[in-house]
């Protein structure tokens, strides 16, 4: 057990290398750039741009045939990316207009911007010939697409204009669309493009092709002109009004039903979020894919709720998803009501704060309470979430987790193993400076009134991954 343990850590600070150190810089302008698709403001000709891309598919060893350029310019509310993409001409596919696309089959490029320089969360943005924009949360390392959010938003702008044998994008991304600490002067960086008519795919940082192409072990470093300012975001209050009149003709019964509520976010210093909802309503969420299962399992369908999306992996990545998930906030809001059906429960209220407390620590608390419906037996709940992650090593972290559903009715229909389901919990998430290691190891333990047995929840994963050897070592309680 002893060297078990002593290997875990040596893979933790494993400081191997697989790509090569780059940097670009981002310069300072006093005046705003008109997003028009066309690079002619004299400040874009003076910055230097981010090129020299490498293939990363067919293969990972040699320079992309067609480069890209990517320059950078900010001010204190403002970074503005202008961006060349070449190509060997200009039948470009792009299968979709829709926002927030998949980048595979088409073609794009993406930015991804690692803003407190941790090795494990990322915004990103990205755009295709056509203009369409696109933007996501990247969160575990990028190790593999359970930690890539499209379901973030936020607003921002971007004009794409086509050329022959390549395109422009122009975007304006509020400083407020991202979190980081005051004073930053370094954001890593890296960046990566599909090509269909190559038929390749480019990254600005070398990756091999054994790491997944938004890895955030490879990135290289923006360096800003001068010190960042304040990234407080504005406050948002999104109230609404939801009133519905209908006619039962069978029966001969009119009715009615008006719903107010709101959503509000407020930042607290530069990294953390406040989050309070009253009365959700959740009618403007994207509707889940059809999804046929023949299975005994439920479907694990993503949470599409802005209320939950931000720093989402704070709860969500504890313990194993496909073995054991203390915690899934797609729970809250449903219940089952007397004859087994899955029906809505709904929220009074709730309140979200998480993010960034130190360079090192995040923490994340939740809690919401749900509605009582006696005419189908489902008791009101207050679910209580809290979450700490504290990085380590390299881009290791240690995690801990308390999750507390507790009965607030007093409700004669519930059981006595209904009144509370408690539960503790402790990980380590291992991964090394090239992600050629990466692991986890968790203990839970969970309480329920009268259960005193097969309450624990324990495994162990160890993955070794190179270019031409990858092995997994799992063990699960």
């Amino acid at each position: 057990m002893y060297k078990l343990l002593l290997c875990v850590l040596l893979a933790g600070v494993s400081t191997a290398h697989y790509a090569q150190t780059k940097e670009v810089g981002v310069s300072f302008i006093e005046t705003p750039i008109t997003i028009d698709g066309v690079l002619d403001e004299t400040a874009w000709n003076k910055a230097v741009p981010a090129t020299n891309f490498w293939q990363y598919f067919p293969t990972d060893t040699i320079q992309a045939p067609y480069q890209s350029e990517i320059r950078f310019l900010y001010n204190d509310k403002t970074l503005y990316v202008g961006i060349k993409v070449s190509a060997q001409g200009d039948d470009y596919i792009i299968p979709s207009l829709r926002r927030d696309f998949r980048a595979g089959g088409s073609d794009n490029i993406t930015l991804m911007f690692d803003t407190f320089n941790d090795g494990n969360n990322a915004f990103l943005f990205g755009s295709n010939p056509a203009g369409v924009r696109r933007e996501a949360l990247v969160s575990g390392g990028g190790k593999d697409l359970r930690g890539f959010t499209t379901s973030w938003d936020t607003k921002w702008v971007g004009e794409t204009t086509v050329h022959d044998g390549y395109y422009v994008c122009e975007w304006a991304i509020p400083m407020s669309a991202f979190k980081y600490r005051e004073g930053e002067t370094r954001w890593r960086f890296n960046s990566y493009q599909f090509d269909t008519q190559d038929n390749s795919r480019n990254t600005w940082i070398q990756i091999p092709q054994n790491q997944n192409i938004f890895n955030l072990a490879y990135m290289g470093d923006m360096v800003f002109e001068k010190p960042l300012g304040s990234s407080k975001s504005p406050i948002s209050i999104i109230p609404y009004v939801n009133a519905i009149a209908g006619q039962d003709r069978e029966l001969d019964d009119n009715f009615t039903e008006i719903k107010v509520g709101g959503d509000a976010r407020f930042t607290i210093g530069n990294s953390l979020n406040l989050d309070v909802t009253i009365n959700p309503d959740f009618s403007q969420v994207e509707v889940d894919n059809a999804i046929t299962n023949l299975s005994r399992f439920e479907v694990g369908l993503p949470e599409r709720r802005q209320f939950f999306i931000e720093n989402s992996d704070l709860f969500a990545d504890f313990g194993d998803p496909g073995a054991a998930n203390p915690f899934f906030s797609r729970r809250i809001g449903i219940a089952e009501d007397l004859d087994g059906n899955t029906v809505q429960n709904n929220i009074v209220a709730g309140a979200r704060l998480s993010g960034k407390l130190t360079n090192k620590l995040r923490v994340g608390i939740l809690n919401m309470q749900t509605e009582n419906d006696e005419p189908i037996e489902i008791a009101a709940t207050n679910n209580t979430v809290v979450a700490l992650q504290h990085s380590v090593f390299s881009r290791s972290n240690i995690s801990a987790i308390f999750v507390n559903k507790q009965n607030t009715s007093n409700a004669a229909f519930v059981q006595p193993d209904e009144e509370y389901n408690r539960l503790i919990g402790l990980d380590y998430n291992l991964a090394n400076k090239d992600n050629s290691w990466n692991g986890k190891f968790y203990l839970h333990k969970s309480f329920t009134l009268g259960v005193d047995s097969k309450d624990y929840s324990g495994g162990a994963r160890m993955e070794y991954n190179k270019n031409n050897w990858r092995q997994r070592a799992l063990r699960y309680l």
